[in-house]
């Protein structure tokens, strides 16, 4: 790619992290959660106008059902953009929102764009891990170097946990101190510049009478952190993705809904509209690895991204490494001797939760506004991806 300009981040935001199934937003459409990350990455740049947005990327992990039929284009038209910005949506499982935020960037690094929309949703409340009609091709079951595409996310994390030889007792002290990192930030408001609180509507119907009562309440702090965490519980939990595995829902990322979005711009575009730059976008790498061990995927990813920016891994200030099992974080970080006090300062996915296709966005505005707040320079977020890639983008506070 043949850069021409640089891009800058101007908006970051993300909606609060609910539990699937049961939590904040499991009634609560993610076309509507990402019009709430739209409309809250927006309020950050009043002096934008949004006619100047060339496109909107969003990075949907299962594109389907309620956050199908272009989720992208449709939310950035329920959010009050004009007619004139585009939409698009994009997969790359995991790191969709990473993915997003990428193209958004190079759309403007080589000139085609001035500013730039990226995001990211999912609501796995909505819509399973896997869709509601997951059908793998016959060839993948034909071959046996093959069978890795159809391996459930679990599984794969067991082989990894195997071949780099991450024992049950490391995974779980390692989710542990996910839930007390991120306990402690909540409760020393570190979240609160990069969330934009959401308000829940919920209706109960009186069938005695007919009526129908209506509940609001704002919704503005991560669920997932669990208080009551402890060894002694963790421990207790039984494997359940093999029989006598170490892998179990308590070192695993939790499934989630949330939504992602924050605006980029070019130079030009931010003395033009009198925008302040929060970060530059440096470097983005995907790297392929085996599906069947597909968490390792950020050991091959970081150092690629590394080399891009023309930086070492000692520079990295702050990084956002996606939790998607305790068994695979673990295996990138002694891998690549990562310093673990920049690793996750906040708690990762274990704790706040990972809801597919919105990580990428999620993580990216946590690590804008981290490097801000506590004056560092370079952020990385990295993630595995299903059926065998790592992602890895970096960032620098300007």
């Amino acid at each position: 790619m043949k850069q021409v300009q640089d891009a800058y981040i101007v908006a970051a935001t993300r909606t609060p992290i609910g539990k699937s199934g049961r939590g904040y937003f499991k009634n609560t459409r993610p076309d509507d959660l990402l019009v709430a990350a739209i409309r809250g990455a927006l309020k950050q740049v009043p002096n934008l106008d949004p006619k100047a947005i060339e496109d909107a990327i969003v990075g949907c992990a299962m594109p389907e059902a309620e956050q199908g039929m272009n989720v992208g284009r449709v939310a950035a038209l329920l959010a009050g953009l004009p007619n004139t910005v585009g939409g698009v949506t994009v997969n790359r499982f995991c790191a969709a929102g990473l993915t997003a935020v990428q193209m958004a960037a190079d759309r403007i690094r080589v000139g085609e764009a001035d500013v730039m929309i990226a995001g990211g949703v999912e609501s796995m409340s909505m819509v399973p891990m896997g869709g509601n009609k997951p059908s793998f091709s016959p060839e993948v079951f034909a071959r046996d170097e093959n069978l890795g595409i159809a391996y459930g996310m679990g599984l794969t994390a067991e082989k990894v946990a195997q071949q780099w030889k991450v024992s049950r007792e490391a995974q779980d002290e390692f989710a542990l101190h996910s839930h007390l990192k991120a306990l402690k930030a909540i409760q020393a408001g570190e979240f609160k510049d990069e969330i934009t609180p959401v308000e829940v509507v919920e209706r109960f119907p009186n069938l005695a009478d007919g009526s129908i009562s209506v509940k609001t309440r704002t919704v503005d702090v991560d669920e997932g952190p669990r208080a009551d965490t402890s060894p002694e519980g963790l421990a207790r939990l039984k494997p359940v993705f093999a029989a006598k595995g170490s892998v179990t829902a308590g070192n695993s990322s939790q499934t989630s809904d949330g939504a992602g979005c924050l605006i980029l711009a070019s130079e030009a575009a931010i003395k033009r509209y009198d925008l302040k730059p929060l970060a530059r976008f440096v470097s983005f790498a995907i790297k392929g690895v085996p599906p069947e061990i597909m968490g390792i995927g950020p050991i091959e990813a970081i150092p690629a991204a590394l080399k891009y920016a023309g930086l070492t891994k000692e520079q990295l200030d702050w990084i956002e490494l996606n939790e998607a099992f305790a068994a695979q974080s673990l295996a990138v970080l002694n891998t690549l001797d990562l310093d673990r006090s920049k690793v996750n300062p906040m708690g990762g996915a274990i704790a706040l939760g990972h809801p597919l296709g919105a990580t990428g966005a999620i993580r990216s505005a946590t690590v804008v506004h981290a490097l801000r707040r506590h004056n560092l320079k370079y952020g990385m977020v990295t993630m595995c991806v299903g059926t065998g890639q790592g992602a890895a983008g970096i960032f620098e506070r300007v």
